[in-house]
């Protein structure tokens, strides 16, 4: 079945990279794979559009443990998507650093193992194997982000694996509360589907309050505002092809599951799930938006710009309208692919120029023309800048949000955007067109006259990478519009 196909790739690959046959078999595989499961997750996509979903995942002996439908056909896709411009992106980046092959080696299986575990987020039908394989993606990427083993990245995982286990726990608590609340309501399956159906019939009490368990045990690893304290520090300190996957398509995997909630909660009359949703979301933008202005690291800029945007779709959700929901998905897919492209920029920079101290460099244009165009490019980008991706998805948002007559949230969220567009773009501004003796600052790297050239799969992946943030902002493809309103179709009952 092409479900299992799809999880069994990056296993495969894993075990495949431990096979001593050199350097570029390690990387080879892991693009091989990547690329054979974009196709596949591509294809699952196409027949999920078409209805044409394998009877086995309907009523055969799969359907209980794996599920596949709009939503989680559309997550599928982007970690398929996001893993292979990253997987083109590190043959280079990886290279670059002349790491001993046994250190290689040791990326290439975590990634795989990395991306195997957020594949699985969205194919398992069972809300605890979802838990588990949540708990998965700490463990691999928590390997990858202390890889550099330089005390800042050795702290920086630790944090992460600290507040994320404790956000572990909070949420295997709501699960349990969930679970308990299906028998209380006369049993039945415990799958997303089963728990969609009994959901009428279960105490409101409880229901209510396995889902604020789990909004905030899960927010911790999606990284939203109290519980963020450690996104910044993991998605600076790793290597930029695995922060490309950390903030593009991670955060999104674990917000799935926060979404998978949301036809159940509903079910219970005054449960207040999109005022959760609505206040959490304003305050993670609102204070991202506002730390954005003060951040001393380019890679911590876009882990900001991280919570920022998870804030943003969580606000597009709490809106409640069909148009906001449809808004909410499309900024899924927007923030992914350019999230991704940011981290790809902020590494062609990093090797560039060896510093990530934003006040440190100036003239990057100079140094290095593709790293100082991708880097304004992206800023442009993520910040939500016409006629790129992220507009598109963000005036979506704000119009649902104003028909709604949600004056207030939809001005807060329209103010907070505003302020961290220029947070962003000053500080990049700086960075790529600044002479060197801008500012107060001492250290310069921008006065060496040797243009730096990339690694050509690094020109290579951000070429790729910025092709669907181009073109969603023009154009959406009728099979991806059909899948986005499919995705957000789901969200209700």
């Amino acid at each position: 079945m092409i479900v299992v196909v799809i999880l069994l790739v990056p296993v495969v690959a894993a075990l495949l990279v431990l096979v001593p046959l050199g350097r570029r078999w390690m990387s080879g595989v892991t693009v091989v794979a990547s690329i054979a499961n974009l196709v596949l997750t591509g294809a699952l996509a196409l027949d999920v559009v078409a209805g044409r979903l394998p009877r086995e995942l309907h009523d055969g002996g799969w359907s209980r443990w794996i599920a596949i439908d709009g939503l989680s056909a559309l997550i599928l896709v982007l970690i398929a998507l996001v893993a292979t411009t990253a997987a083109i992106y590190s043959v280079g980046y990886m290279e670059h650093g002349h790491l001993a092959v046994r250190k290689l080696r040791l990326y290439y299986a975590n990634y795989n193992l990395f991306v195997f575990s957020m594949l699985a987020i969205p194919s398992v039908a069972e809300p605890t194997l979802a838990w588990i394989v949540v708990e998965l993606t700490t463990l691999c990427s928590a390997l990858l982000v202390s890889f550099e083993n330089t005390r800042e990245a050795l702290e920086a995982a630790w944090k992460y694996v600290v507040l994320s286990l404790m956000g572990a726990g909070i949420a295997l608590l709501g699960f349990l509360t969930l679970f308990a609340s299906m028998q209380a309501a006369g049993g039945g399956t415990y799958t997303w589907a089963g728990l969609v159906e009994v959901a009428p019939r279960m105490p409101p009490l409880l229901l209510q309050t396995s889902f604020l368990l789990i909004l905030i045990g899960l927010g911790t690893k999606v990284g939203l505002v109290p519980m963020h304290t450690w996104l910044p520090d993991a998605h600076s300190q790793a290597p930029s092809p695995v922060c490309a996957l950390l903030s593009g398509v991670e955060t999104t995997s674990i917000l799935y599951v926060v979404l998978r909630m949301l036809p159940i909660i509903e079910a219970v009359p005054g449960a207040h799930a999109a005022t959760w949703m609505l206040v959490l979301g304003l305050l993670s933008v609102g204070f991202s938006a506002f730390l954005l202005l003060q951040v001393h690291d380019y890679k911590r800029l876009f882990a900001f710009s991280t919570v920022e945007h998870m804030g943003i779709i969580l606000t597009a959700v709490g809106l409640g309208a069909s148009a906001a929901g449809y808004g909410a998905m499309q900024q899924v897919v927007n923030h992914s692919v350019t999230k991704s492209f940011c981290f790809f920029a902020a590494g062609a920079a990093l090797l560039a120029v060896r510093t990530r101290d934003i006040a440190s460099v100036r003239g990057l244009i100079r140094r290095s023309p593709v790293a100082g165009s991708a880097l304004i490019f992206g800023g442009l980008a993520i910040t939500g800048a016409p006629p790129l991706a992220v507009f598109m998805s963000e005036f979506a948002i704000i119009r649902a949000g104003l028909a709604q007559g949600k004056y207030v949230a939809t001005g807060l969220l329209a103010v907070f955007i505003v302020i961290a567009f220029f947070g962003i773009m000053i500080h990049l501004n700086r960075m790529v067109f600044g002479a060197d003796d801008d500012g107060p600052g001492n250290e310069r790297h921008e006065p060496e006259t040797a243009k730096f050239s990339l690694p050509a799969s690094c020109n290579v992946a951000l070429v790729l990478a910025a092709v669907p943030v181009l073109v969603l902002g023009v154009y959406v493809p009728e099979p991806l519009h059909r899948l986005i309103a499919m995705a957000a179709a789901t969200l209700t009952r």
